[in-house]
């Protein structure tokens, strides 16, 4: 149970930090550095630095502010792409590393692949057509809910692990569902 927990609490700040980057790194160095519900080991053990913590809060704040205005938020996001990715691996190395033994180049990996795609969808698929369809109008209340969602899911991947592992499975299933409905539809003649 432990193994899982772990993957699951891996994923969950992985994909966090598609729609965040640096909100899941700070609830972890938070966590580790001020509890015993988070123990890092070397090297991701840097992350509960001052300096770190400090770098942290100053990104996320730029990053908080520039998510906010319409014609920013798109180049911010052109600049993420490189940046969520990143810390999705790093949160994701960094939490499955603490439970399980588990390659860092595979847990890097997994961690790049799984913020990669919520950031693409975020970015490439629902901010534009929520830019478009709102004329900027829902990009400040869309990028809050975003960053409270991915506040939210930090810490429940930290404490409430095996929640992070229902929600994927209830999303999976619910895709599968929705593809094979749209795949079996009756189209009119």
């Amino acid at each position: 149970m432990e193994l899982l927990t772990g993957i699951f609490s891996a994923f969950g700040l992985s994909a966090s930090a598609g729609l965040n980057a640096y909100i899941p790194l700070l609830v972890v160095s938070l966590l580790a550095r001020f509890t015993d519900l988070i123990k890092l080991q070397s090297p991701w053990d840097t992350l509960t630095s001052w300096w770190i913590i400090g770098a942290l809060i100053v990104l996320g704040t730029i990053e908080f502010f520039a998510d906010k205005v319409p014609a920013v938020n798109h180049i911010n996001d052109i600049i993420q792409t490189f940046v969520r990715p990143v810390a999705g691996a790093i949160a994701f190395a960094a939490s499955a590393k603490v439970i399980t033994d588990m390659s860092p180049i595979l847990s890097m990996g997994m961690g790049l692949l799984v913020a990669g795609s919520v950031h693409s969808v975020k970015s490439i698929a629902v901010r534009p057509a929520l830019t478009a369809t709102t004329g900027g109008a829902a990009n400040t209340p869309v990028s809050i809910a975003e960053d409270i969602i991915s506040t939210f899911l930090s810490i429940l991947a930290i404490l409430i692990p095996i929640i992070i592992g229902i929600i994927l499975i209830l999303l999976t299933t619910t895709y599968i569902w929705w593809k094979w409905r749209k795949a079996n539809a009756v189209k009119p003649a």
